[in-house]
């Protein structure tokens, strides 16, 4: 049995962060970042039948075309992803009445829709990326046993590459669920690495008023290459998705809409246009 200081739940039998149950939800679900972009994904819903807040976590459940799906956000960074991924597995794999793992294991579909920065100049402003990996900077997932789920090959060429610090962390490398990648891919969608850094401003080489440890590592990152595939974006989730959504069975995608390109130090004339057309992609293949 789970003790009730390690699956915590709320007086009404929620998961405490999600204030969740697991009827709550669908097996089809969208993770979005600001809970503001709820709303912008479920008013194309046929119907909304459920709505729930609590913190940064905010989620309705509802339908559109006939399909029952969930769109909830996750708020910013690896260390929240934690507390959505492992919590949304328990609605699905522990019975919360006796706190014990399910023996019959439940399959999330699950496919993140953010905003992201492009590394490279070719990858223009109000473009689509699709993670094809996720490459984790931060140290969020080494707390969890990922050897047999990392590409350790990646991982050693990316280091060798950009003479990377491992007082920092071992960078890690995840692949996104085939199943869902091609379910999602199209002609029009870039595909690479998608850097997963543990802040925004250092860890993503801005600076303002400190210095950074490798001022240099943006310009290593956008001339990282692996048997063709390069360094696409850098953002704050889709490597700790990857990784918790291995370890835990469950099929995640990472798709992005690109608002900056940080090569050419450009910007969206319309980022909101962008992030509507990659949402109603995105909706339209998950129906189908």
């Amino acid at each position: 049995m789970i003790q009730s200081s390690e699956l915590i739940l709320n007086p009404d039998g929620s998961v405490y962060h999600l204030n969740l149950k697991p009827e709550h939800i669908a097996h089809d679900i969208i993770f979005v970042g600001d809970q503001n972009r709820v709303e912008k994904i479920t008013q194309f819903f046929d119907s909304v039948e459920f709505s729930t807040q609590k913190r940064e976590f905010k989620t309705q459940t509802g339908y559109f075309k006939g399909k029952k799906m969930t769109v909830m956000s996750t708020g910013i960074g690896p260390d929240n992803i934690d507390i959505v991924m492992n919590e949304l597995d328990a609605l699905v794999n522990i019975d919360l009445a006796t706190r014990k793992p399910k023996e019959n294991l439940t399959k999330l579909n699950i496919v993140r829709i953010g905003t992201s920065g492009s590394l490279q100049a070719g990858i223009p402003c109000d473009s689509m990326v699709m993670s094809k990996y996720g490459l984790g900077l931060d140290n969020m997932l080494r707390s969890y046993l990922i050897e047999d789920i990392s590409e350790k090959a990646m991982e050693d060429a990316f280091i060798a590459q950009t003479n990377w610090d491992l007082r920092k962390g071992r960078p890690y490398v995840i692949t996104c669920s085939e199943t869902l990648e091609k379910r999602l891919e199209s002609d029009k969608i870039f595909k690479g690495f998608t850097g997963t850094a543990g802040g925004f401003y250092g860890p993503q080489g801005r600076v303002l008023r400190l210095e950074i440890q490798d001022p240099g590592l943006n310009a290593k990152m956008d001339s990282f290459e692996f048997e063709g595939i390069k360094m696409t974006n850098l953002e704050m989730e889709t490597g700790a998705i990857y990784g918790l959504g291995k370890l835990l069975g469950h099929e995640c995608l990472s798709l992005n809409a690109i608002i900056a390109n940080r090569a050419s130090g450009t910007f969206s004339e319309d980022p909101y246009k962008a992030v509507d057309a990659l949402i109603a992609y995105a909706l339209d293949k998950l129906a189908e």
